[in-house]
């Protein structure tokens, strides 16, 4: 009798099972499957498919032109068709560690992997993400290690005159220790918001694996939304389900920079912190970049690191906010105030290198002291990845 149960619940089960698969229209394919030499294969099930790409940032770079200027875009690769409709593309050579994102393009339409559950958004773009460990990449993965907590809050900001969004790391231990800790400001790129450096930065993971293996401190990490225009991001407002834009009103008019304050008041008034320039970091890529530039002097008593990676730096003769005038008057009383660190990061082939050649430049001219990296690559989120592990363990020493 027990094994005649035993044998209905596995048959109802399978139904199910089988059910389920037929209700979603799911496959058994593996993609992508990450061999044991890191080589990886992709794979996509279109029997009447004239032809399939692979498109991803494994893949050699191809110059594209924008608005911005000419920039690395990621290459493709063609899959080849095999059985049964199964489309396929294995890399030639192992691929090095890291965090990799890909799309299919399929007879000309871009789409995701279906068979990777596994996505990140970048402004409107909706891309497949996979991580080769072994180096790198173990600093983007979850391991064995004490986890921090990832909050979203809403504080109130006067000088906007609205609520709005903000994403909070806090590290281990930070609930039961009664400890005061050091806070890094956060801030995202052009058409990016609070859930940016979160997603596709893998803030958390990061500064977990980094305070555990006792090269960073702990630290809270602050990630705001620079779009002065938004309560949050795209779905998370009264706005609901919005279209993602990549320009908004006011994203660098000095709005952002004067209604920081608000941010730090809403930190300081509910966070165990330190309240003071050595106990504050900001740092940022791209617009973020620009943002933490002028709101570090802007405030030059608050902050004692500063990061500015892949930064945007010129001001154009639109941008009139009294944020943006006297630039070195403003530089000469941040850099006599001696920050502990001044770094700053861009890619060998990133579209704003000339500006900051140009940034250092003025620097120098001055003598004012800061450090400098430079990585292959362009204004990509795998560099933005690196400059954050390489720039949080030289925060707070």
């Amino acid at each position: 009798m027990k094994k005649f149960y035993f044998l209905i619940t596995l048959l109802c089960v399978s139904a199910i099972a089988f059910a389920q698969e037929a209700l979603f229209g799911n496959s058994n394919l593996i993609s992508p499957e990450i061999h044991p030499d890191n080589t990886v294969t992709f794979r996509y099930l279109a029997p009447k498919a004239i032809t399939v790409k692979v498109t991803g940032d494994f893949l050699p770079t191809q110059k594209v032109k924008t608005s911005f200027g000419e920039v690395d875009a990621p290459g493709t690769a063609d899959l080849v068709e095999k059985e049964k409709g199964v489309w396929e593309y294995t890399t030639p050579q192992p691929l090095a560690s890291e965090l990799y994102s890909y799309s299919f393009i399929v007879d000309g339409i871009k789409v995701t992997d279906p068979n990777n559950v596994y996505l990140n958004r970048d402004v409107t773009s909706v891309t497949n993400i996979f991580i080769i460990k072994g180096g790198q990449g173990d600093l983007y993965s979850v391991n064995n290690v004490p986890h921090g907590t990832v909050a979203r809050r809403w504080y109130d900001s006067p000088t906007l005159g609205k609520q709005r969004r903000v994403t909070i790391y806090t590290p281990a231990g930070y609930e039961n220790s009664g400890k005061k800790y050091p806070v890094l400001y956060l801030l995202h790129g052009m058409g990016g918001d609070e859930e940016a450096w979160i997603a596709l930065g893998r803030t958390a993971q990061i500064l977990d694996n980094l305070i555990a293996q006792g090269k960073a401190k702990p630290m809270i990490v602050v990630m705001t939304n620079g779009n002065v225009d938004q309560e949050a991001a795209p779905g998370e407002s009264q706005e609901g389900l919005q279209k993602p834009v990549m320009r908004l009103p006011h994203m660098m008019d000095g709005t952002f920079e004067e209604s920081f304050p608000d941010v730090i008041k809403f930190v300081e008034s509910n966070y165990r912190v330190i309240k003071k320039k050595s106990g504050r970091a900001i740092a940022g890529l791209s617009m973020g970049g620009f943002h933490s530039l002028h709101i570090s002097k802007l405030y030059p008593d608050k902050f004692d690191y500063v990061g500015l990676f892949s930064s945007a730096i010129g001001v154009t003769e639109e941008q009139k906010s009294p944020v943006y005038q006297d630039m070195e008057g403003k530089l000469a009383v941040q850099f006599s105030k001696a920050p502990k660190l001044y770094w700053i990061a861009i890619g060998k082939t990133d579209f704003l290198y000339q500006n900051n050649v140009d940034y250092r430049k003025l620097l120098d001219s001055h003598g004012y002291k800061y450090e400098y990296y430079e990585s292959e690559g362009g204004h990509i989120w795998r560099n933005w990845r690196v400059y954050l592990s390489l720039f949080a363990p030289q925060l707070f020493q």
